[in-house]
């Protein structure tokens, strides 16, 4: 399971480098890593619907934040204090993630 991940994470980072067309390593920001980090952990470690459900979640947020009209100088912070609450909530009431082990 560990090479599908792998080699999945690897196409990817592939063709966001096509993307770019240019690669150093500010690309891989902090700020970007715990995105990606929090979508994971939103869903649950072992489960592709949560993943699904956490990242969904975490696009829309931005975009609820300036439709209740958050200025866009605050907005870039009130985001990242919600990321740190889900956080917290996550690794203390529920480890497995929102979803944990559905399996359909």
């Amino acid at each position: 399971m560990f090479v599908i991940g792998a080699m999945m994470a690897s196409v990817a980072g592939s063709l966001y480098a096509t993307f770019l067309e240019f690669i150093d390593p500010s690309v891989a920001m902090l700020k970007e890593s715990i995105f990606i980090f929090v979508i994971v952990i939103l869903g649950g470690l072992a489960n592709l619907y949560g993943s699904i459900l956490g990242a969904s979640f975490l696009i829309l947020l931005p975009e609820a934040l300036r439709f209740i009209g958050m200025p866009d100088n605050m907005a870039g912070y009130i985001r990242q204090i919600i990321y740190g609450l889900i956080l917290i909530y996550l690794m203390l009431f529920r480890p497995q993630g929102f979803i944990g082990k559905y399996k359909p």
